[in-house]
């Protein structure tokens, strides 16, 4: 039997104002109105992606159609390094979104400047190490997303499993977290909230469901695949991602192991691998289908997606499943 409680209670969902501890990720080029509005509406708390936009206008239009769709609370992801950010983050301030996550480097900019605004956001920032997540805490976050090994896209440095990772972060900091990298279904919900955490982030599992504008090639392959079926790209250059196997990749690690090999300078890493990394030869695989010529961002939790429901059928069903995960636990104790 389908049992769906009406509102989980975490300090998450209580410090974002949603039903579901869920979070769908800022997916590159993937993080449109018509998902993060589907994924706020079951529940969750949806995202817009800010590297998806061109200009601030752009970013103000989508804020402005998952308002039509849903008066539910959402965010807007900020990815350090991709383009200057100054104009977003004041459309985003502006339009008084209810949460700002920061990923991909050091968020003190970012969060000084929400915090000089006034306007009353929740900020979120992901890190994968305990340090990172101690500094952010420091300076002013409400939240932490600690992402583990398995994840998809851009990763920590150190291997870290999002099992040990986050009972470390835990104990480091007083502020609720988040954990992501692994999960796809209820059981990865049940453990995450075993684990202390409180709630669950999303990446690749939200890349297939219908609301997504992924390409249906990709969303088919993630389907098809197994959780052996990634690698990791870009260690040569000190940023690791994890992305699914194919050609381009494949291309990606040969070069990365000449240049290791031939002990390159930083500069002569970045210059030589930009040609193969740029967002172009991912939206070439994630947008346009053609896997062959480009590459698409995976995390392990590939193995788990059997499916493409649509976002509500997913956040039901992984609630549901959680709370029956919690519930074969409960009855394990007398």
């Amino acid at each position: 039997m389908t049992v769906l409680p009406e509102k989980m209670h975490t300090r998450f969902t209580a410090l974002v104002n949603i039903r579901y501890p869920i979070v769908q990720g800022g997916l590159s080029h993937l993080s449109y109105a018509e998902l993060a509005a589907a994924v706020s509406e079951a529940g969750g708390l949806g995202q817009l992606g800010c590297a998806c936009f061109a200009t601030p206008e752009e970013l103000r239009s989508d804020i402005q159609k998952v308002r039509q769709l849903t008066t539910q609370p959402f965010g807007v992801n900020f990815p350090i390094g991709h383009v200057a950010l100054d104009g977003f983050l004041d459309v985003a301030l502006e339009e008084q979104v209810a949460a700002i996550s920061i990923t991909g480097g050091n968020p003190e900019k970012l969060l000084r400047a929400i915090q000089q605004s006034g306007v009353a956001v929740k900020t979120m920032v992901l890190v994968a190490g305990v340090r990172a997540a101690q500094k952010a805490e420091q300076l002013g976050a409400h939240a932490i997303i600690a992402v583990g090994f398995e994840g998809g896209g851009h990763l920590g440095r150190d291997d870290i499993g999002t099992t040990v990772l986050v009972p470390r972060i835990l104990d480091s900091v007083k502020i609720p977290v988040l954990a992501s990298g692994g999960f796809a279904d209820g059981r990865g919900l049940a453990a995450a909230l075993a684990l202390g955490a409180d709630g669950i982030e999303l990446g690749t599992r939200f890349v297939a469901v219908r609301e997504s504008n992924a390409h249906p090639t990709y969303q088919q392959a993630l389907v098809e695949a197994r959780e052996t079926d990634t690698v990791i790209i870009e260690r040569a250059i000190g940023r690791p991602a994890r992305v699914l196997k194919g050609t381009i990749p494949n291309a990606i690690l040969s070069i990365e192991h000449e240049l290791e090999q031939s002990n390159a300078s930083p500069e002569e890493r970045l210059q030589r691998l930009l040609p193969h990394i740029r967002g172009i030869i991912n939206t070439r695989a994630s947008l346009e289908g053609n896997l062959e010529e480009g590459f698409v961002w995976a995390g392990q939790a590939i193995g788990l997606i059997n499916d493409i429901p649509t976002t509500r059928e997913l956040i039901e069903r992984t609630v549901s499943q959680a709370y029956q995960q919690t519930q074969r636990l409960h009855n394990l104790f007398d």
